[in-house]
């Protein structure tokens, strides 16, 4: 019987290991370390981690099958890259043609899939670190003396990092999984309990600007949920999974339809503050919802340490409370104003059980949670022809992907030419800084260029101090181990500290076959001139602004909410069912949003020249997320209605509805949006929608809730019209005044 401690830290391992990059670096570090000094070669530790390093940058989640796949494809890719490199260092004029052809190439291969787009990105910067060592054993012992050996150790570096990646998929082929689904019910809790902050009943609150970072929150679940799904799908392909794959499946399928839920709107929130000022109805609203945000978080904790998920029963008696208040609140109701807002409200409630009732079913051991149908969409190519398809989609100066493999490309070319104009001491840092910087969007490369350089100004100065205080090789390979080790814990939440660590990796490995002092201020020059070349090709070569691309992604957006309102119009002729189709339609529409949010947070970082009309695409965004809360609402209460003369009506309006908003997404891209469409169908589906509004005694809830949503849908419809004019009308005109909804 292990004693409490050995518990302890057995769960604290289990938590290191499902975010174990960090640690393979460690062991693959530390024995190519342990083997050049035991071999006597100090001189090969450059290529070698620089080697293992790339490798590691090549590495996605992955099944080991996938993941060996993957190495040796990895390994093919290096070879050719440093085999290249070597053969064309001497020779300028085609070292970098081949250089800038293969950036472009490589760069276009991220088109097919995330797995190809590392190992393109990885493969680029292997030649770049092939230049440097190539650059730097010729200036010591002479071209013929070296020839080959480089791209060998370089190849080996690779290969053994792959080694421990292969057998660490192997040995913990659910860990990862076990990590994202911990990442996404925190993230998962967060949304929910701030989405629990808009039922606070205050007169004057900022609704706009909470939906405005509510749907900022919910692009980083959408993030999550979709890297969730790809970490499954990974280990499952064709086949049904067992075991703990079969219950994190299940778990993924309860955060689709929590988000689902949580994402859901009943009513105007202003409306309601309004109505329940001198109540405490919507405080027991915002209980709930804050308890079930906790219960996502601890559900996350439970999945972390693999413990059972402990329901609790606070969230039971806050529901009960919460039916108490609104019997409380009906049998005083006197309006028939007020008597619509409480309906409204008992939808709420009937929601927030129904996604009780899910975070119950996490409890099961298999979490299917009542489901029969739990197959996912596989969205990598199916064949080569698939793939080259992808690539040749995006072969348009259209496309943000083509712009930034030709500008990388220029940078690179300028880089070099600059490099050769000024003939500085290690001028290849040049150019594997500008390929470190210059990334797709202006904001991102704008942000890691000032990152790169406080970072390797850092790293410089401390390892300067380093070397002071520790002159000793041992020691300096042990900084250098630590060093490569925190670069992968932080490069991807604090690039600057990760760019300071490689730098002193950098200096302690050069220090071990020289005097790494003399790279101090090359190191420095260098980065600031590639830092400067990436900044101007991202502002210069074909710059991709976001307002320019704002009309597709809010074309895509509406078109994605027309998808998810059709799927859900059907289901409540049929039924409520989460197949496939009502899941893709779904999550296609978040993820369309998802993009449309990270789009007009881009914008804001651009130059704002570049943005004179950027306040309405972020009303647009705003109204664009609550639509889809209102579609969420509907797709929560799903259910077969029985066929009436009033459920045709409703189903009219939702069929006009879904129309409107392919017209206006046909519209935002031709560029062309006219004042409301008083088209023969949306003239039918408001006709159909005031009879509705008109004849709204009915008793059953869930058409009264398919009446209520349909209203606020047509509402915001008219908004994004409206905004949608404004962001077409002609630049030094005066846009057109737009009337909120």
């Amino acid at each position: 019987m292990l004693p409490p401690s050995s518990d302890a830290l057995r769960q604290r391992l289990r938590s290191f290991a499902s975010r174990a990059q960090p640690l393979r670096i460690l062991l693959t570090l530390g024995s190519l370390m342990a083997a050049c000094g035991y071999t006597g070669h100090p001189d090969a530790v450059i290529p070698l981690f620089l080697g293992a390093i790339a490798s590691a940058l090549a590495e996605t989640d992955d099944s080991w099958r996938g993941r060996l796949r993957a190495q040796l494809v990895t390994l093919a890719c290096f070879a050719a890259m440093a085999f290249a490199v070597e053969a064309l260092f001497g020779l300028p004029l085609l070292f970098i043609t081949g250089l800038a052809l293969a950036a472009f190439s490589l760069t276009m291969l991220g088109a097919v899939e995330a797995r190809y787009k590392a190992i393109a990105y990885a493969t680029l910067i292997l030649g770049m670190y092939a230049t440097l060592g190539i650059q730097n054993m010729t200036s010591s012992h002479g071209t013929a003396a070296v020839r080959g050996r480089e791209p060998l150790l370089l190849l080996a570096g690779a290969a053994w990092y792959g080694v421990f990646s292969v057998l660490w998929c192997a040995a913990f082929p659910a860990q990862p999984v076990q990590a994202r689904l911990v990442t996404l019910f925190g993230v998962l809790g967060n949304f929910v309990r701030f989405k629990a902050s808009l039922f606070e009943p205050l007169r004057g609150i900022d609704i706009e600007r909470k939906r405005l970072s509510l749907a900022q929150l919910n692009a980083e679940v959408v993030t999550e949920l979709n890297a969730a799904k790809e970490s499954i799908f990974r280990r499952i392909g064709a086949r049904a999974p067992t075991g703990r794959i079969s219950r994190y499946r299940g778990l993924y399928l309860i955060a689709q339809d929590v988000h689902e839920r949580a994402s859901s709107s009943h009513d105007d929130y202003n409306a309601l503050a309004d109505a329940f000022f001198h109540s405490d109805l919507l405080y027991r609203c915002q209980r709930v919802l804050d308890l079930q945000g906790i219960a996502c978080q601890r559900l996350a904790v439970s999945i972390e340490r693999r413990e059972p998920f402990e329901v609790g029963t606070e969230t039971v008696q806050a529901l009960a409370d919460l039916r108490s208040a609104i019997a409380h609140e009906r049998a005083r109701a006197s309006t028939p104003e007020r008597l619509v807002l409480l309906a409204s409200v008992e939808a709420l409630a009937r929601n927030l059980a129904q996604l009780d009732g899910q975070l119950t079913g996490a409890s099961q051991p298999s979490a299917r949670a009542g489901r029969t149908e739990m197959g996912l969409f596989d969205r990598s190519p199916r064949s080569w022809r698939d793939a080259v398809e992808r690539v040749r989609r995006q072969l348009t100066p259209r496309s943000p992907l083509f712009r930034h493999a030709l500008r990388l490309s220029i940078a690179l070319i300028a880089g070099y030419g600059v490099m050769h104009l000024i003939h500085p001491a290690q001028g290849y840092w040049i150019l594997l800084t500008t390929l470190f910087v210059c990334q797709q969007t202006y904001g991102d490369t704008i942000s890691r260029m000032g990152q790169r350089i406080a970072g390797t100004a850092l790293g410089v100065v401390a390892g300067w101090a380093l070397l002071q205080l520790f002159p000793q090789p041992l020691v300096q390979s042990v900084i250098a181990v630590v060093a490569g080790v925190l670069f992968f814990a932080t490069r991807t939440t604090r690039y600057l500290l990760a760019t300071a660590s490689m730098t002193l990796l950098v200096l302690m490995c050069f220090n071990q076959v020289g005097d790494s002092g003399v790279l101090l201020v090359p190191r420095l020059v260098d980065t600031a001139i590639g830092s400067a070349i990436a900044g101007l090709a991202v502002l210069l070569v074909l710059p991709h602004w976001q307002a320019r691309r704002i009309n597709e992604l809010a074309a895509a957006a509406l078109r994605g909410h027309a998808g998810y309102l059709r799927q859900i119009v059907a289901q409540y002729r049929t039924g409520a069912r989460d197949h496939l189709d009502y899941r893709l339609a779904r999550r296609n529409d978040h993820n369309a949003d998802a993009a449309l949010s990270t789009a007009v947070s881009d914008m804001f970082r651009e130059p704002g020249y570049v943005r004179p009309r950027a306040g309405v695409a972020l009303r647009f965004l705003i109204r664009s997320h609550t639509l889809l809360s209102y579609l969420s609402a509907l797709g929560a209460h799903r259910a077969a209605l029985p066929d009436s003369a009033q459920m045709a009506v409703l189903r009219t309006a939702a069929e006009g509805a879904i129309a409107a908003l392919d017209a206006l997404a046909a519209g935002l891209e031709s560029g062309s949006v006219d004042g409301p469409r008083d088209t023969a169908s949306e003239s039918a589906a408001r006709a159909a929608l005031a009879e509705a509004t008109a004849a709204s005694g009915e008793a059953d809830p869930q058409a009264r809730t398919f009446h209520t949503e349909l209203g606020l849908i047509w509402l915001q419809i008219d908004a994004l019209r409206g905004h949608a004019r404004e962001w077409l009308q002609p630049e030094g005109t005066e846009p057109p005044t737009t009337t909120a909804a």
